[in-house]
């Protein structure tokens, strides 16, 4: 029975750990071991009466004949308990690891559409820029990053190429503009502002 429990025990615990909502499956848990420690309990009590009929027919039977007859049927009973707590435990455990299997097969799933998922994503970024060069006018203007702003607009706005921008800002991933960043514009001019041609 200790050992029973100690394997129960196990299993809870990892049905438990490999849930995804806990508390509902460690509630339905703790009422699959409550109703099979009341069917034990039952069980117990059974057994205790037929111990107290035994003692009933030991006192009021005189013969070594009815005495042998009592503990047969005393035996038989026993057996019979044996049988249904085996059955009971090995119907407890097999719903346990069914369950248990269940919540392990439903984690598998959750991580691997995870995978999946951080897969696709990885595969939709967009190229790193590792090296830069330095073929870039070093006369410019200062820019602040402002809201809805990207590097083409920026470029648009400034008349600088844009791989211009990017070599003198070192930025490695251009589609990345924080609002507030003030970036330096090769040969641009600010916003707003046109710098006449020279004749």
């Amino acid at each position: 029975m200790v050992k029973f429990s100690w394997v129960f025990s196990g299993l809870l615990l990892t049905a438990v750990v490999h849930a995804q909502n806990p508390q509902i499956d460690l509630a339905n848990l703790r009422e699959d071991v409550r109703g099979l420690t009341q069917r034990v309990g039952d069980l117990s009590l059974r057994l205790e009466q037929v111990e107290q009929q035994n003692r009933d027919l030991k006192s009021k039977a005189g013969t070594t004949e009815r005495t042998f007859v009592t503990l047969t049927q005393l035996n038989d009973a026993i057996a019979d308990l044996s049988r249904t707590l085996k059955s009971a435990d090995a119907a407890t455990k097999a719903e346990t690891l069914q369950q248990v299997a269940a919540q392990i097969d439903k984690l598998a799933k959750q991580t691997n559409a995870a995978i999946d998922a951080l897969a696709k994503n990885m595969a939709t970024r967009p190229v790193v820029q590792a090296t830069f060069t330095e073929d870039y006018s070093k006369q410019g203007v200062s820019y602040t990053v402002m809201k809805n702003d990207n590097l083409a607009s920026i470029a648009k706005k400034t008349g600088a190429k844009q791989q211009d921008i990017i070599n003198a800002n070192k930025l490695a991933n251009p589609s990345s503009l924080q609002v507030g960043q003030t970036l330096f514009i090769p040969g641009g001019n600010a916003p707003g502002v046109s710098i006449p041609e020279v004749k």
